[in-house]
């Protein structure tokens, strides 16, 4: 373990490769056989479960009800609505073909020929042209709305360049889409959404987030209005954490949902759709880690607790039963514990390796520990060592995991606050976006100065940040009149 340890790239050096190292050596993830796709081993499946969890809990607290649509969406449908259409058709995969057969030489298969389907398939880049046309057959009148639907999937959408849940080919997420009878309800469903999103984001991942609206060149394809989280890593670059899209009518039109109102008149529905993905865990990652591994919020965490006996023979098992009741009270407060007694791991490599995976909590106990009645208890966020008395340790550990999720979020939030900047000078903001940071700078709202910016830097306007009282000015790039101040970061 104290080899994988050196291994691990230190951040400063480069923080991209660190990041990489780390996803691998801290058993959350590997490359698949398949390019651009990645494997998700148990350990980070288990963070994606609790982050799940959570987040269904808040979207059935909303009304939202889950369902599942088809994986394969006929190429027809995409081409209905002609932004969306325009905005997935070079990351879509396509199947043309429903079966293989032996090849000639008897030792492999081909695609048979004969077996081209009449119209090719799409492998869902998102759901909603499949479920629009689901939604015609569901929604008849006012009595059927609102209709709010969530599902938990896999989509592909192919990508050239991929980075562990940052950004691969294939990934997992959930796709919430509603349906409303007006357009003031669909708009706030899309900002209550937003709101949810958060409040996840913050209160249980520890990452402070900038709530906003997308610029149109940013907005989702075939939105009216794109909302937005965006985080900030620790290199300063922005990770956008989740969306919630208003969209209007277009969907509605594009597959002829209407429903008959009070008046007894048809009308079109009013949309929404809201995701976020697997794209978490590396916002997890990126905002809280450091050198030694992860550091995962006790909330998110799949292990919380770990204790270490440090004994042989008769004081292990002391130790063991000292500990027994301990661990059940821990657990019926919902801690998750583990016990770890195995002999064929030195001490000093379990904890090289739970701090790896960024268990919150450790326990360690021994001979010395036994006889005093006392604990060692070392917290992963700050590393500190402290011993404890053993009488009233459930609950010291419960305060304990309390104190290290608001711990963790405070930190974040003072990084990213000390790297806002406001700036009016082109120049000076060409230099310091360079090292990162989230720039707040007038924008005369058009789509040349948008495009420059992003030429000249590699950074894009992320939102219009609903956090800051907007006052007019001047653009810095233009020199043309601005109404609002918007958020300007290079992103992953």
């Amino acid at each position: 373990m104290a080899k994988e340890l050196k291994e691990l790239t230190k951040r400063a050096d480069n923080y991209s490769q660190w990041y990489n190292d780390l996803v691998v050596k801290a058993d959350l993830a590997e490359q698949s056989a398949v390019r651009g796709c990645m494997v998700i081993k148990p350990y980070g499946y288990a963070i994606w479960e609790k982050m799940q969890q959570q987040l269904d809990k808040m979207f059935k607290e909303t009304g939202a009800q889950n369902a599942y649509f088809p994986l394969l969406i006929p190429k027809s449908f995409l081409s209905r609505e002609a932004e969306h259409v325009e905005g997935f058709a070079k990351e879509c995969a396509v199947v043309t073909h429903y079966r293989l057969k032996t090849n000639d030489t008897g030792d492999g298969v081909v695609v048979d020929p004969t077996a081209k389907l009449e119209e090719e398939l799409i492998v869902r880049p998102t759901s909603e042209t499949i479920i629009w046309n689901t939604y015609k057959n569901w929604i008849h009148s006012w009595r059927d709305l609102p209709l709010m639907c969530n599902q938990w999937c896999n989509v592909m959408r192919w990508e050239m360049r991929t980075r562990p849940f940052l950004r691969t080919s294939e990934f997992l997420w959930q796709e919430g889409h509603t349906a409303h009878a007006t357009r003031e309800e669909a708009e706030a469903e899309a900002q209550k959404m937003l709101k949810v999103y958060a409040k996840f984001a913050e209160e249980w991942m520890a990452v402070p987030v900038m709530q906003g609206v997308k610029s149109e060149t940013e907005r989702f394809a075939g939105a009216l209005d794109t909302y937005t989280i965006e985080a900030m890593m620790q290199d300063g670059k922005a990770l956008q954490s989740g969306t919630s899209h208003f969209l209007g009518q277009n969907f509605a039109k594009a597959f002829d949902v209407k429903y008959l109102n009070k008046e007894n008149k048809e009308e079109y529905v009013w949309a929404t759709s809201w995701g976020v993905s697997t794209r978490l865990i590396g916002a997890l990652i990126m905002t809280h880690s450091d050198d030694n591994g992860l550091v995962l919020p006790p909330r998110l965490a799949p292990l919380q607790v770990v204790i270490i006996p440090i004994g042989k023979g008769e004081q292990q098992e002391q130790i063991a039963a000292k500990f027994a009741p301990v661990i059940e009270d821990l657990r019926a407060k919902g801690i998750s514990v583990k016990y770890d007694d195995a002999d064929n791991k030195r001490p000093g490599f379990k904890f090289a390796d739970y701090e790896l995976k960024g268990v919150p909590v450790r326990l360690v106990m021994g001979g010395r520990d036994l006889e005093n009645n006392t604990v060692e208890v070392m917290r992963r966020d700050t590393l500190e060592k402290e011993t404890v008395s053993f009488d009233g340790l459930a609950e010291c550990v419960e305060t304990l995991l309390a104190d290290i999720q608001q711990n963790i979020f405070k930190k974040a939030l003072a990084f990213r606050d000390a790297h806002i900047y406001e700036c009016d000078n082109y120049e000076e903001f060409k230099e310091k976006v360079k090292d990162g940071g989230f720039f707040l700078c007038h924008w005369d709202g058009t789509a040349e100065t948008e495009a420059k910016i992003k030429e000249d830097t590699q950074a894009t306007i992320r939102c219009v940040p609903f956090a800051f009282e907007q006052t007019e000015g001047i653009d810095m790039v233009s020199g043309k009149p601005s109404k609002c101040r918007v958020l300007i970061a290079r992103s992953y």
